[in-house]
């Protein structure tokens, strides 16, 4: 299984050695251009700035292509600003989007860097173990339409969701060394 994961900016590097350690059969490929999209099985977008990461997709020509993978069921992961990229609406921005998911998030909505925190997450589709996740200027989702499966909140705020094949997170599941969100999403891919 080959998975992309957009290399413009962010924590890319970390999201490859998390596919890497989900097993031998798991190969990744850093995207920077439209042509490195051939082939892929699935695709992770990682945290970084949303606001840069959209400017970096449109100036390297992959925000329409990727849209469309998206569009034609390629299974698309993306973690914090990954999470905001795949949304359909940004509260108060008109940032580019690749606007696949039937959600509002808010940006930054845990508060600065100095502000982030852990915390251990029930998510139930995860298994019985609490998910301990980092948040980092980490955004929330305010509303999803009917299509978006709940799959984790904290402090009421919905923190994960699942829309077909895109999983959305906002919180950084490659800081840690639990596998399972990583391997949740290559279920997606197969």
């Amino acid at each position: 299984m080959l998975i992309g994961v957009l290399a413009l900016q962010g924590a890319f590097r970390e999201h490859e050695k998390m596919l890497a350690a989900c097993g031998e059969d798991v190969e990744t490929r850093q995207i920077r251009l439209p042509e490195q999209l051939e082939g892929i099985d699935g695709l992770v977008i990682p945290g970084g700035e949303s606001t840069t990461m959209g400017k970096l997709m449109i100036r390297y020509d992959l925000l329409d292509p990727i849209r469309e993978l998206g569009r034609r069921g390629m299974p698309i992961f993306g973690t914090c600003a990954g999470l905001i990229m795949l949304s359909r609406d940004i509260n108060g921005s008109d940032q580019p989007r690749l606007g696949l998911m039937d959600m509002l998030v808010e940006r930054n909505a845990f508060g600065r860097q100095v502000d982030s925190f852990e915390a251990g997450l029930p998510v139930e589709c995860l298994g019985p173990e609490p998910f301990r996740a980092v948040f980092i200027r980490a955004p929330y989702i305010m509303k999803v339409g009917p299509g978006v499966e709940i799959l984790a909140r904290y402090e009421e705020k919905i923190v994960f969701a699942r829309q077909g094949r895109f999983l959305a997170v906002a919180f950084h599941p490659e800081l840690t060394g639990d596998q399972r969100v990583h391997r949740y999403f290559l279920e997606k891919c197969i």
